[in-house]
């Protein structure tokens, strides 16, 4: 058994794959199933283990793909956004350096304990986290092409998955990472495999449209082959995803720096928006969770009851509210946190986002809105008290734990 962030897992017996599949609110799985375009998925629903749980809040990558490896909320392994404020620094900076990670991942543990290790991601900016003190196979499909036996303990990765490296606004980005996940389980079958997508196609396309029913169908063709390997498999999400517009078709949007500007004057409160990262096309980092720095002096709960009356504003918590009720670190968010509905984001100021490069209407995530998401075992799970509250970072205890 080993103890990872005061919880226990055994050793796998069986080839076990977890899988979190970016942005997958679980209505594409369903629309997907019920046309017939998931026919491994339909089976697996049926033989094994379908249910729903609750993402972590902000409902954003990076904190929850670190909060499944570690098994853990962002209030342990302290990943609270994909961007922060660094108080410390004064800067506003990214948050996929490993020195941001509090909490040990349980892949590093189970390769510690002598399993052999593999993890592909689409994007490289949760390569680092994902693998920090990990020794395996880790590498990304955003650069595949650069990976070295050194830094990714594997080579010539193009060459093992027989495909070019895909433009990372692609579906083809998350093809890649299914498909040198099988030919890893081929060639070198690694004992624990964790594979994370991007959500390019479900920033673009609803369930059950054309886009979204053929990027589902080819994931159910690769988790067909991962099984027929003999592999047990655990499928989740980091968060779902909705539609952020108005009637009109254009972004809904709370311009909350302007806000804040015009109530207690400019640069005077800082709005930190968790979603940023250098993949903006998508999305133009609007997103429904933000954190606002203010200064001293400004009484927090008045402000706090004043934003709660904007339109589209679902919640607004005060720093310990927010940390107590979204089980985050305290000192990495500000003073207020703002929430907004399923269909409206949050900006900074109307200047500073450019939306031009949105060529469908705005989907996004972040909010509690997004916060069920699928969580899903190809085995049936005897005695499992399927009335408890599920979250993704389940996933690993109910591959490692009861399924094997």
């Amino acid at each position: 058994m080993l103890n990872v962030n005061n919880r226990s897992y055994r050793l796998p017996r069986h080839p076990t794959v977890v899988v979190c599949v970016d942005g997958c609110e679980p209505d594409y799985l369903a629309q997907a199933v019920a046309a017939g375009h998931m026919p491994w998925l339909g089976r697996t629903l049926a033989h094994g283990t379908g249910l729903i749980a609750d993402c972590v809040v902000p409902s954003f990558t990076n904190p929850n793909n670190l909060s499944i490896v570690t098994g853990a909320p962002p209030s342990v392994h302290g990943i609270c956004g994909n961007y922060l404020y660094d108080t410390a620094t004064g800067n506003e900076v990214m948050m996929n350096d490993p020195k941001w990670l509090r909490a040990p991942t349980l892949l590093a543990a189970l390769a510690d304990a002598g399993c052999t290790v593999a993890v592909v991601t689409a994007k490289d900016k949760l390569r680092r986290l994902l693998g920090h003190g990990m020794s395996g196979i880790c590498f990304s499909s955003e650069k595949a092409d650069r990976a070295t036996l050194s830094e990714n303990g594997i080579e010539d990765v193009p060459a093992l998955v027989g495909m070019k490296v895909p433009d990372v606004y692609s579906a083809e980005l998350s093809e890649f990472v299914f498909a040198a996940g099988v030919k890893l389980m081929q060639a070198r079958r690694p004992d624990v495999m964790y594979l994370s997508t991007t959500d390019y196609v479900q920033h673009k396309h609803a369930p059950g449209t054309p886009g979204a029913n053929a990027f589902y169908a080819m994931m159910d063709r690769y988790l067909a082959q991962l099984e027929a390997r003999g592999c047990v498999i655990a499928l989740t999400a980091d968060h779902g995803m909705n539609s952020k517009v108005g009637l009109d078709g254009k972004p809904d949007v709370i311009y909350l720096q302007d806000w804040c500007d015009a109530r207690l004057g400019p640069a005077h409160a800082r709005v930190i928006l968790p979603i940023t990262d250098p993949y903006v096309v998508h999305h133009g980092a609007l997103g429904s969770f933000a954190t606002v720095y203010l200064p001293l002096g400004v009484a927090v709960d008045a402000l706090a009851a004043e934003l709660r009356t904007l339109r589209g504003m679902e919640g607004v918590y005060t720093r310990e509210e927010a940390a107590r009720r979204f089980e985050l670190p305290p000192d990495r968010i500000g003073d207020l946190v703002c929430i907004s509905e399923r269909f409206t984001v949050i900006g900074t100021s109307a200047s500073r986002h450019d939306l031009s490069a949105l060529d469908v209407p705005l989907r996004s995530h972040g909010g509690t809105s997004e916060q069920r998401v699928p969580l899903i075992v190809n085995r049936k799970l005897a005695g499992l008290d399927t009335a408890r509250r599920f979250r993704n970072f389940d996933a690993f205890d109910l591959a490692l734990n009861h399924a094997q």
